[in-house]
């Protein structure tokens, strides 16, 4: 069986404003109606001796992949959460120790696809026809890395360089080859050799192998890792559809990428060359290359005004964006942010987002409409002293038991109805209906219903701050019942 391993582990900062740490790239639809991660799932559809992926992610995204799994009705067979970021090596090693464990050692054919969640893949047929080929060499205990055929000088990329023919393909496809070396982001003068020579392919991130074997790769050639990962995922939680790993042993993990962990040391790499109109995502230039241009060779998403704009991305999410006499420029607007840049300097977008997180400012981390398990909250209106917020609950979905102590709150309904707890009175409310919340008064907010609850939130107080949350029970994990408070 192929098993796809999803990593979705990434915060995105090159394509800020839009993606923000607390919901990056992978979760946003860029490139379609559907987001990166699904496009990633549906990507697989149609390849044969399929089974249900595994995806890894960080403890704060779970939800997301949750119910963004849910939306395209795919099985996952189990999300592992990362309590801590520690590159590609771990969390390959969690997914192939998971899967040895689950099947209690006997999985000599099961073999990984580890994908990345964010990248484009637009030639599809080809994508599968790679992907079946390499099924067949990992079967073999080789260790397959996915080569894209370059076709310009990137300084942006790893390269690797093909050695010796491995094993001959059939005549429609890519013959495969044992990779002589990685080699790290070149100048352009030594990219543009490697263009020419032909011997040498972008490092995509992409592979295929036996778990079996990979762990037995990570044993000899990064044995911290291997023995710290493995004990993470003996000692981790299974809840449902979530894997928690152990926190201690996985943050003592070296971290480290999958390339430098093994597949730079191993005599069993062997590189498949892919030539199916891949693309990584990685900048807002990115995004001008992979979306379709008009005939002044923009991109315009959204409500855009132009006069004499030529080569250019624009993106406006929440008002109408007007841009006149520039040209290879990237203009992207959301509700708290505009980024206004030269395209060809659409990398340094990072460097804005150190400066946000340097300031402890939130734009790095949240959107002005935040997510969470139960649904989305937007911040209309804030000073000082009070808070307007949009609510939205999904249907069936509910808040956790809570109080605060430094804030009251008025809920307006305006969509769906409204379940709630407030004190000892338990009431429904449905719109046009209102109800207080004194400050420290226990309350709990839920959708019965069969539609989104939107909701009206009016808060006031000497202190507004998400942390002024005590949570009594939650069917999220995200608190632990505070019985002796309750009995008061």
């Amino acid at each position: 069986m192929i098993i796809p391993v999803i990593l979705s582990g990434g915060s995105g900062s090159r394509l800020w404003p839009m993606s923000r740490e607390m919901n990056p790239k992978q979760f946003l639809s860029l490139c379609g109606e559907q987001s990166m991660l699904q496009e990633t799932m549906t990507r697989l559809e149609g390849l044969e001796e399929l089974a249900a992926p595994i995806i890894v992610c960080n403890e704060e995204h779970r939800f997301l992949v949750a119910q963004q799994m849910k939306e395209i009705e795919v099985n996952v067979d189990k999300i592992i959460l990362e309590p801590i970021g520690r590159n590609t090596a771990p969390a390959i090693c969690a997914a192939a120790e998971y899967i040895h464990e689950k099947n209690a050692g006997d999985s000599a054919a099961d073999v990984m696809l580890i994908l990345a969640a964010d990248h484009v893949i637009q030639n599809q047929s080809v994508f599968h026809r790679v992907v079946e080929a390499g099924y067949q060499i990992a079967q073999k205990g080789q260790l397959v890395t996915f080569g894209i055929v370059p076709d310009k000088a990137e300084t942006g990329y790893g390269y690797i360089k093909r050695a010796e023919l491995f094993q001959q393909q059939s005549d429609d496809n890519e013959n495969a080859y044992r990779v002589e070396r990685f080699i790290e982001k070149p100048d352009l003068e030594t990219a543009q050799k490697y263009l020419d020579s032909g011997e040498y392919y972008w490092n995509s991130g992409m592979f295929m192998f036996k778990a079996d074997t990979i762990l037995q790769e990570l044993e000899v050639l990064s044995k911290e890792i291997y023995e710290a990962v493995k004990t993470s995922v003996s000692e981790g939680v299974r809840d449902l559809d979530f894997c928690r790993l152990g926190v201690d042993a996985f943050t003592a993990s070296p971290s480290d990428s999958i390339d430098y962990a093994v597949m730079e040391k191993t005599d069993k790499a062997i590189v498949l060359p892919l030539d199916a109109d891949w693309n990584d995502v990685g900048a807002w230039s990115a995004l001008w290359e992979v979306n379709e241009r008009d005939s002044d060779g923009n991109v315009l998403q959204g409500d855009i005004l132009k006069h004499q704009l030529t080569n250019s991305y624009v993106h406006a999410e929440e008002r109408m964006v007007a841009v006149i006499g520039m040209d290879n420029c990237v203009v992207v607007e959301t509700a708290d942010a505009v980024l206004v840049a030269d395209k060809s300097r659409a990398q340094d977008v990072k460097e804005i987002v150190n400066q946000l997180k340097h300031s402890d400012r939130e734009e790095a981390l949240l959107h002005q409409r935040v997510f969470r398990p139960w649904g989305s909250y937007e911040t209309l209106e804030e000073t000082e002293r009070f808070k307007v917020k949009r609510i939205i609950v999904n249907p069936g979905a509910e808040l956790s038991l809570q109080m605060h102590h430094h804030r009251a709150e008025h809920w307006v309904v305006v969509k769906g109805t409204a379940k709630i707890v407030c004190g000892e009175k338990e009431f429904v409310m449905t719109e046009d209906q209102s109800n207080y919340i004194p400050l420290g008064t226990l309350h709990r907010l839920e959708n019965p219903g069969v539609i989104p609850l939107e909701i009206i939130e009016i808060q006031t107080g000497s202190y507004l701050g998400e942390d002024d949350i005590v949570r009594f029970d939650d069917h999220y994990g995200r608190a632990e019942v505070k019985e002796a408070c309750l009995k008061k």
